[in-house]
């Protein structure tokens, strides 16, 4: 199953989605209100892109992937700029929601599951040849695994390497159960990622 394709064809569209990267992630820099936060945050967004780049020649997703993965991107950077628990973004939906906390943090962590659901199926399906199957449900694991361990990394980050950094970086905004409500909202995005390529596309349960 790819689409996507037809969104924006070919090498223009990639340079299209690189583009836009490059625009949002740069304004995080120059708009930031913590430099050593968001060079925290960001390391992760450069292990991403050397994996995008590397693995490019060997396997290349399809276009409506790397939407997905750049707008995941975007959404991750652009948190950096001002800290997650200070988002501007987040703010407002704070008042729209009527949330005690600066929700942005939450809107993220689903993303996480959600925008990348469909680059890990095809990745498992297109490029690893699992089993149909197999492949449509283990990117949910992934990312709740991926998102369980980014929990663990933060806690090493807050705690251990970047003390100072803690709590800015943590933005648990005195939520004790920060860690694991965010574990929740990646799972529940990948299960509704899942669930709407499955109704739309009815994918097929044979090996």
């Amino acid at each position: 199953m790819i689409i996507g394709n037809s969104i924006v064809s070919g090498k223009i569209g990639l340079r299209i989605f690189m583009l836009l990267f490059v625009v949002v992630w740069s304004n995080s820099l120059i708009g930031t209100t913590d430099v050593y936060n968001w060079l925290i945050e960001n390391t992760l967004t450069v292990v991403s892109l050397l994996f995008l780049i590397f693995s490019f020649k060997r396997y290349r997703f399809s276009n409506f992937s790397y939407l997905l993965i750049c707008i995941f991107l975007c959404l991750h950077v652009y948190g950096s700029k001002y800290s997650y628990a200070e988002n501007t973004f987040g703010f407002w939906l704070q008042d729209f929601l009527a949330s005690r906390r600066n929700p942005y943090d939450r809107l993220v962590h689903f993303c996480f599951g959600f925008l990348l659901y469909y680059p890990l199926q095809e990745c498992f399906s297109q490029w690893l040849k699992f089993p149909k199957r197999l492949a449509f449900v283990l990117p949910i694991m992934v990312c709740l695994s991926v998102s369980g361990l980014y929990e663990i990394i933060e806690w090493l980050v807050a705690d251990v390497f970047f003390v100072e950094q803690g709590i800015s970086y943590l933005g648990t905004q005195g939520d004790v159960w920060d860690a694991q409500k965010d574990m929740a909202m990646a799972f529940l995005g990948a299960v509704s990622a899942f669930s709407v390529f499955h109704a739309l596309y009815r994918y097929p349960y044979k090996t």
